[in-house]
């Protein structure tokens, strides 16, 4: 089975549909949980980590497009989960799912994804998908597995239509903890699993959890802080009363814009105070927000491990020209052009121009747009955290 730039007649095989909002239909095979989804349709340049692409908050609503065509040969296992909250609701991949060849599988990617109520779909032309991704932009659409086949294509289309899409959709409030949580994990190590860090002696960060993943935190604890985890929406008198010495904020779902209605009141008022902060993605996004510049909805967005960066100045003078290879998941962008004179670009995009890091004069403040925690992706640019820890003094 192939993307077929039209609707065309169901195949007798086909178990899984994907009905685009402008009325295009794309059959395959369906795998994982049963029943239907909606949401926007991006895709991922990975050649691994799947499971971490999975359960990443930041994929909340969307449906994730696998170009890597071999999906399912390391399985899954409990160590390679990002956050145990909502996050993407289904993937589209080439080949029927691989079974697992890997020591540390527990448990095929195909009973994974039915245990985690995420849809699935296989058969597809991922290469021509994602070409009309990047030509007409990322689409809404509703992907459905019914083993019997039997679709309802008028109301899948009607609900693909009447989603509104994350343009002015707060999703950071739907994805982020309940209560505050003191973070006692550690790196994570081939053999040994994750450490643990008792905090002692260790400079104290609060990290506002906008739809995080763990592997943050722990590269925090790996770089010398002491964590405190507190939700989305943690007024500023209650972050000031825990006593840190910095502020992280971190990734997570949907429009910053939105999110910012409540975010950005408490970023203004950790700026007005002087307090060290680090942002990424969500968060970098916000605190450009907060300082003054505005955000948009990218055409198809970066979602990949092999995203180029250029330091481009700033805090990083020093090795200014320097280029990270890095991880990217976003379909908002900070535009540069509404930067205030205030705020300086320190990372930009080598794949489209895009702006990927702001520092603020006169302030401890910095944000990138990519994810340094990697998890899956290059390990370039752990030298974050430590400048974040190191500030703190």
């Amino acid at each position: 089975m192939a993307f077929s730039a039209s609707s065309s007649a169901q195949p007798k095989d086909a178990t899984g549909v994907l009905v685009l909002a402008d009325g295009t239909v794309v059959w395959g095979k369906g795998f994982g949980a049963t029943g239907s989804q909606v949401g926007e349709v991006c895709f991922n340049t990975s050649m691994t980590g799947y499971q971490e692409v999975m359960t990443d908050p930041s994929y909340a609503a969307q449906i994730v497009t696998f170009t890597f065509p071999h999906i399912g040969n390391v399985g899954t296992n409990a160590e390679d989960v990002e956050s145990a909250v909502e996050s993407a609701v289904g993937c589209i991949v080439r080949e029927e799912v691989t079974h697992s060849s890997n020591f540390r599988a527990e448990q095929e990617f195909v009973d994974w994804m039915k245990a985690h109520d995420k849809i699935g779909l296989s058969g597809i032309d991922t290469r021509a998908l994602t070409r009309r991704i990047r030509k007409t932009g990322a689409p809404n659409a509703v992907i459905a597995h019914d083993p019997t086949g039997k679709f309802d294509i008028d109301a899948l289309l009607q609900r693909a239509q009447e989603w509104p899409g994350l343009e002015g959709m707060d999703l950071a409030q739907v994805v982020t903890r309940d209560q505050r949580e003191d973070w006692t994990g550690g790196y994570w190590q081939l053999g040994h699993g994750y450490g643990s860090s008792d905090g002692q002696d260790r400079p104290h960060v609060v990290a506002i959890d906008y739809g995080a993943k763990d592997n943050i935190f722990r590269n925090l604890v790996r770089a010398g802080a002491k964590v405190t985890v507190v939700p989305a929406k943690t007024p500023l008198e209650e972050i000031l009363a825990l006593n840190p010495a910095g502020v992280f904020l971190s990734n997570g779902p949907g429009d910053p814009a939105a999110t910012g209605e409540y975010a950005v009141p408490v970023i203004k008022g950790l700026l007005d105070r002087d307090m060290p902060m680090f942002g990424i993605c969500l968060g970098h996004q916000m605190l450009a927000l907060a300082a003054g510049a505005k955000t948009v909805k990218m055409f198809q967005g970066h979602r990949g491990a092999n995203h180029p960066v250029q330091r481009v100045g700033g805090v990083w003078d020093e090795t200014e020209g320097l280029v990270e290879i890095t991880s990217m998941n976003h379909g908002f962008a900070v535009d540069a052009a509404t930067l205030p004179d205030n705020v300086v670009e320190t990372h930009k995009s080598l794949f489209d121009g895009s702006n990927c890091g702001i520092s603020i004069s006169g302030k401890k403040a910095f944000g990138v747009q990519y994810h340094p925690e990697a998890s899956p992706g290059p390990q370039d640019s752990f030298y974050l955290f430590e400048k974040f820890v190191g500030m703190l003094g």
